[in-house]
């Protein structure tokens, strides 16, 4: 099966699947099946959205671990007022991850399985 077109909404070809799909449609495909003779359309839909932050899989509302020195005592307190509190048995600071990338402590965050 051949590829010949992908299409974006508006462009012709898609219009009627634009007015069928709305704003859900992102592209529209037409395959050509030499074998079978036969012409194939696909459409693209987006199904879910959801806040995303580019480089990072991790959900805003999820809380992560994160690691400040001792001497940063100013970023702790930016923490506390952010909502993050001090994990005594990890020792590690947890907070939610939209927060702590508010802060810009992606790079800081600690990977690993933990118990909650």
């Amino acid at each position: 099966m051949q590829i010949k077109a992908t299409l974006r909404p508006g462009q012709n070809g898609t219009k009627r699947y634009a007015a069928q799909y709305g704003d859900q449609l992102i592209c529209v495909c037409y395959r050509y099946d030499h074998q079978r003779r036969k012409r194939i359309t696909t459409v693209e839909l987006a199904v879910d959205e959801k806040d995303w932050l580019p480089g990072t899989l991790i959900p805003n509302d999820q809380l992560v671990f994160v690691r400040i020195g001792y001497g940063e005592a100013e970023l702790r307190e930016r923490i506390k007022e952010m909502g993050g509190f001090w994990d005594r048995d990890k020792k590690l600071w947890r907070i939610v991850f939209s927060k702590a990338a508010q802060l810009g402590l992606e790079k800081r965050i600690v990977d690993g399985e933990f118990d909650f």
